[in-house]
């Protein structure tokens, strides 16, 4: 079975809206959350590197659409979305991001799955839902990461888990979810064997 390799993964570019993203083919995986959610921190435990995606004290600075190959394959890439909820930004501003996401997300050719980034203790946010709802729109896989795992005891943490399963059912065939924190490591290979699965494509996983 085919395997990637994550910590070869480096920054390709950024860009502000759809038609700045780098050519539309091979295949990518798309990283999307609430600004507070531990996105870039479960992007930097993947790939285990320290400053990859960048982490920072105010939320919503993330303004672009950053994209990573995975070592010297530009055909294979990750990217992360900009954050939202917490944002000190203009409600124009807001608005206009809203429109470049929705556009990526829906015309996006090589995008083969989103990972949905909650923290395990807020899950299925207003935001999160609405994402839920345009992938079943669009068809789109999605895999949730319930983050900071390590803020729960075990068994409060897999009720957490329960609990988000089970008010997914209706979208079961479309979505999956685990437990992650990227202090612990936790969740690391399950992560990557869903993307191996979006990225290489059932004939080479």
């Amino acid at each position: 079975m085919a395997r990637l390799h994550y910590p070869a993964a480096r920054f390709l570019t950024s860009a502000p809206t759809l038609a700045r993203c780098p050519d539309d083919r091979g295949a990518e995986v798309a990283f999307a959350g609430r600004s507070n959610a531990g996105k870039s921190s479960a992007i930097n435990a993947l790939t285990r590197q320290k400053a990859l995606a960048r982490t920072s004290k105010t939320p919503g600075r993330t303004q672009l659409i950053n994209f990573f190959a995975l070592g010297e394959d530009l055909e294979r890439r990750l990217v992360d979305l900009p954050g939202y909820g917490f944002a000190k930004v203009p409600e124009k501003v807001k608005l206009e991001w809203q429109r470049h996401l929705s556009d990526y997300l829906q015309r996006r050719a090589s995008l083969k799955g989103l990972v949905l980034v909650m923290d395990v203790r807020h899950p299925l946010s207003e935001f999160d839902q609405t994402m839920l709802g345009w992938a079943d729109d669009q068809s789109m896989p999605v895999h949730i990461l319930l983050t900071k795992a390590d803020k729960l005891k075990r068994g409060a943490a897999a009720s957490a888990l329960q609990q988000v399963r089970s008010r997914l059912r209706e979208w079961e065939d479309l979505v999956t979810v685990q437990l992650f924190s990227a202090l612990k490591g936790q969740g690391i290979e399950e992560l990557e064997a869903r993307l191996d699965a979006w990225l290489l494509g059932p004939t080479e996983a």
